[in-house]
């Protein structure tokens, strides 16, 4: 059934973030005899840690299949009548007496579809969408193959974050309609959001090819062009799609971040410029234009939108690093230590600050505080290290919730079957399941369980990371200091460089009060766990080595931001060791945090 042309929502996505624009626009069309509501279309922004919604938004309205509907009933003289009185009521802008009409043809007949449908569209265009979507899910289920339905539900479905419900009615309408663009639009969208960009791709291809000249298909498939590796030919598609329809939401952003990947600096930064013109407190693109300018080292420009940005987001602690750089190259060397001091009390893990500090310090010939702050990004970055290495520990952590449900009935197979479809085209093998499974018991207190499934993952695969580590951290918890030696030997045998297994044997040795070992295999570790470093800085004390007791006594506060108990008993450790200034310091720090 034709559709029209129309203004679609776009999703864009930006160093892997995905940004979504609020605009409201119309979709348009005749779509049959009775006459059609012009639907709005309805646009709403939405973030979790992260996690992004799509916006909800109305495509169709009442049509050929509502007039068919109604024919096959119209024996019915008085529901037919009806039907078409409160189509033109609607039709002339009185929603009141249209909905009063299809709720007096709801009573009569609770099971027709039409009126089912009617109402929902009358809910939507009121800004009542929850009890649009269930009037419309009432309808579909009487009416299953109904393509209009399945595509508001489908994209219904899809502002509620249920992406593989979405594609599941997206699919099935697009069966149904291979050639309706509507449908290919929101599934291309649904695959996106679900980081399958190569079906996106297919879909929004079936979209164009049904609506060539569409702008908002243009500008979909350029972006997933780009994002499946063809910024050139996406640049292509964008440029025509503005072309087209110059006022597209954010066509501008999006031609100016497909130029900033293909390096093209000067036209990011003119198209940048565009998209803030066009909505002057879109936080994105003017955070992209002052990236822009910084690659450019265009710091006057820079800093005018890093002030911007702090006008839309006080206190933004990257917003504020930005302009510290900038006051620091435009040799505002004072500005620069208050701002970046400034982001340190936000944010003490922000590493790069203490790069341009120590530059702004050696400007002002303050050397001693220049070569501290460039000693402590050193220990940070090369900590850095450590925290990727956990990163890769926890990413498993999309499905942790999950598992431990299924581990609390009691349903072991299903958790590990979890993970394998989880990670099911990725290096990780069965034994790695049974780690996890075995990690994630342990924490829950199902200890024989916990420990079965470490050992049975050995057992698949003698090498596995974690599992010898993992047994050893109980054996710690349990103050086993020969058995928890004795796994992580084991788990270093199989890989000298694993840092959660060096760290872990610098606690070891710590308990076992062997100072120097312990602080070298915790310095080794590069660990960021602010417990390890309590221990790395009281072995260094005990050492007599209080410059790196220091040292790392700032470094260890920073991570342990969120804990005041470990900063409490940092800044004792400091006292107890005759370094008060410094106690103060991480003490008055840890209270502003």
């Amino acid at each position: 059934m034709p559709r029209g042309q129309s203004i679609k929502p776009n999703f864009h996505r930006v160093s892997g973030k995905c940004f979504q624009d609020q605009d409201a626009s119309n979709r348009g069309g005749s779509k049959s005899d009775l006459g059609c509501l012009l639907m709005k279309l309805t646009r709403w922004e939405s973030r979790r840690i992260g996690q992004i919604l799509l916006a909800g938004c109305l495509v169709t309205t009442l049509c050929a299949v509502v007039a068919a509907q109604s024919a096959v009933r119209s024996s019915d003289s008085v529901l037919t009548r009806q039907l078409r009185q409160a189509l033109a009521l609607a039709k002339q802008g009185d929603r009141q007496g249209a909905m009063k009409l299809t709720l007096q043809l709801l009573q009569q007949d609770p099971r027709f579809v039409p009126a089912l449908k009617l109402k929902g569209t009358l809910l939507e265009e009121s800004g009542q969408n929850s009890e649009a979507a269930a009037s419309f899910e009432e309808a579909l289920k009487l009416a299953p193959n109904d393509p209009d339905l399945l595509l508001k539900s489908g994209i219904y479905k899809l502002a509620m974050g249920d992406r593989d419900e979405a594609i599941t009615r997206l699919m099935h309408c697009t069966k149904l309609l291979p050639g309706d663009g509507d449908a290919q639009y929101y599934l291309a969208q649904a695959y996106h959001l679900n980081e399958q960009d190569d079906l996106a791709l297919l879909a929004i291809r079936q979209s164009l090819k049904a609506e060539p000249d569409n702008p908002s298909v243009l500008q979909k498939y350029g972006e997933l062009l780009c994002s499946t590796g063809d910024c050139q030919g996406g640049l292509q598609s964008l440029l025509k799609a503005r072309q087209s329809d110059a006022t597209l939401p954010r066509i501008d952003f999006d031609i100016a971040v497909t130029h900033f990947k293909l390096m093209d600096l000067s036209n990011s930064a003119k198209y940048a410029e565009h998209a803030v013109q066009a909505r002057p407190n879109d936080f994105e693109a003017i955070q992209l234009l002052a990236t822009v300018d910084v690659k450019l080292a265009h710091w006057t420009e820079a800093k005018l939108a890093y002030e911007a940005l702090q006008a839309l987001k006080p206190g933004d602690a990257e917003t504020l690093l930005g302009l510290g750089q900038c006051e620091l190259e435009l040799k505002n060397y004072q500005a620069a230590i208050d701002r970046l001091e400034l982001v340190l009390q936000l944010d003490p893990t922000r590493v790069q600050a203490h790069f341009y500090l120590s530059r702004a310090f050696a400007a002002l010939d303050r050397q001693t505080d220049a070569r501290h702050e460039a000693e402590l990004h050193q220990l940070m970055m090369q900590q850095l290290t450590f925290a990727r290495s956990l990163e890769s520990e926890q990413r498993e952590g999309a499905i942790k919730a999950q598992v431990q449900q299924l581990l609390a009935a009691n349903r072991e197979d299903a958790a590990i079957h979890l993970y394998e479809e989880h990670f099911k085209g990725t290096p990780m093998t069965l034994a790695d399941a049974y780690v996890f499974i075995g990690k994630l018991e342990l924490l829950m207190g199902k200890t024989d369980d916990g420990l079965r499934n470490l050992h049975h993952a050995l057992k698949i695969q003698p090498t596995v990371r974690g599992a010898h580590t993992n047994e050893g951290i109980l054996a710690l918890k349990l103050g086993d200091l020969g058995h928890a030696e004795e796994q992580f030997q084991q788990e270093l045998a199989n890989d000298p460089n694993y840092q959660m297994a060096i760290a872990e044997m610098g606690e070891v040795r710590y308990r076992q009060e062997r100072w120097s070992e312990a602080a070298e295999l915790l310095a080794k570790s590069k660990t960021i766990t602010p417990e390890l470093l309590y221990m790395l800085c009281d072995s260094y004390f005990r050492l007599g080595k209080v410059d790196e007791a220091n040292l790392n006594a700032e470094a260890a506060a920073a991570y342990a931001r969120k804990k005041p108990g470990v900063v409490r008993g940092l800044v004792e450790l400091l006292v107890r060791n005759g370094q008060t200034d410094l106690a103060k310091r991480l003490g008055s720090s840890s209270l502003n945090n």
